[in-house]
């Protein structure tokens, strides 16, 4: 059967992915991204700080108030996407102007509460457990591909007619995304008031050490982000690992100075990169709910940081940008996987609790996890090869502490059969 209420989720992220896309591209010519990347370090962890500003809005208000209002879910969403289309609207006429940064941060702002609001939408839609890996999985999956669809007709209407005409295509799918959630279901959880309490349901063992886990995966993708393009700015090093080649990453120095390597690597092998950890996203997203017909979420999350334990290791042998490729791609695999594994345990072991809380919370927690993550080869030298090998050592760490703190109940729990099909009910 089909279920009807999240094919309008679907409809209504479809939507807001293919604006988010068309935004990015917009900006991309734009005051915002004309900033010198040869910019020293401490303006870039600055700018790496900021990033971790919206949280502060969305965490104590965005949160509280989708579980307050009487339709609160879908009243959020609705609400969040008309304000991204009057924001869109006003970003229009001040492309070059210094208030695009402003609009852009309030730009943030929503996109990280609209991802709160959807999170938080789908255990009032899908019927059992069982279904949530999938459900993340699908909007997850979608949101990716729309976000490619999108960016299509955007870089069409940026040679065109500007930005300009970029921004006002995705103000328009901004304010379908608002019409179409309005069409969302009103259902709202039933509130257990001995556990609304947000620090109550961090305290669960099981959400709690999924956090731990999954926040260092989100970690190290903000690690292999600054690692990968600092190592490719060019530069030989004197660590040698493994007695194969040398690894990249020396002469970043010189080059946040203000002088870029004369060896740097084009910048479309970083670009490269960026596309594979993308790839390697929605691969997870497809993977997920296929290992969740067969292990449950705590399972998943452990096989994902074993993975990475073992890219880790192996890259930092090998060497070569080949491996940055295989390890990107490893990296988005398993911290997608993990990811949506983690939202369904949250929408599992809490669901009578207050969701937009718990996820704003600890969509908060895991956007610090990024942050720390990328900070580290901003304010130090790394090379590129050390860095595989740290990322290799943080998930051993994580992997141990994870299984040696998993609670006594998931012993005694049955894995999901393969023959089992979840009904979703119907609206």
């Amino acid at each position: 059967m089909i279920n009807t209420s999240f094919l309008r989720l679907v409809r209504v992220h479809a939507l807001a992915a293919a604006g988010d896309a068309m935004i990015t591209v917009a900006l991309a010519g734009s005051l915002f991204f004309s900033i010198d990347p040869s910019a020293a370090r401490v303006r870039i962890a600055l700018y790496l700080l900021l990033t971790m500003a919206p949280f502060a809005v969305v965490g104590p208000l965005v949160g509280p108030a989708m579980d307050r209002f009487k339709s609160g879910r879908r009243t959020v969403i609705s609400t969040i996407n008309f304000g991204r289309a009057v924001v869109a609207f006003l970003m229009i006429s001040n492309l070059d102007s210094l208030l695009l940064f402003p609009i852009a941060f309030l730009m943030l702002v929503l996109q990280k509460s609209y991802g709160v609001a959807k999170a938080s939408m789908v255990p009032l839609i899908l019927s059992n457990e069982e279904q949530f890996v999938g459900g993340n999985s699908r909007l997850a999956l979608v949101g990716g591909i729309c976000g490619f669809v999108g960016a299509g007709p955007a870089v069409l209407t940026n040679w065109l007619g500007g930005s300009s005409w970029t921004v006002s295509l995705a103000m328009v799918l901004y304010l379908l995304a608002a019409l179409s959630s309005l069409s969302l279901t009103t259902a709202q959880p039933k509130i257990d008031q001995t556990i609304t309490s947000q620090a109550q349901l961090v305290q669960s063992t099981d959400i709690r050490r999924a956090a731990a886990a999954t926040g260092t995966l989100r970690g190290m993708v903000g690690f292999m982000t600054f690692l990968a393009a600092f190592g490719l700015r060019g530069g030989t090093d004197d660590v040698d690992l493994s007695g194969i080649g040398k690894a990249f990453g020396a002469g970043v120095r010189h080059a946040l100075q203000g002088d870029v390597a004369s060896d740097a690597s084009p910048v479309w092998k970083l670009g490269l990169v960026a596309m594979v950890t993308v790839v390697g996203f929605l691969a997870g997203s497809l993977l997920a709910p296929q290992l969740r017909y067969r292990i449950r979420e705590e399972k998943i999350i452990a096989a994902a940081l074993l993975t990475l334990l073992c890219m880790g290791s192996f890259t930092a042998w090998t060497g070569g940008f080949s491996s940055m490729l295989f390890l990107a791609l490893s990296l988005g695999v398993a911290a997608s996987t993990a990811k949506l594994s983690f939202d369904s345990i949250v929408q599992r072991d809490a669901e009578n609790a207050n969701h937009g809380r718990a996820f704003a919370a600890f969509e908060t927690r895991f956007q610090i996890f990024w942050v720390l993550g990328a900070l580290l080869p901003v304010i130090i030298t790394i090379p590129v090869r050390l860095g595989y090998l740290l990322i290799g050592v943080m998930a051993a760490v994580s992997v141990a502490l994870f299984w040696l703190h998993r609670s006594p109940s998931l012993l005694d729990q049955s894995e999901p059969t393969t023959d089992r099909v979840p009904q979703p009910q119907q609206e």
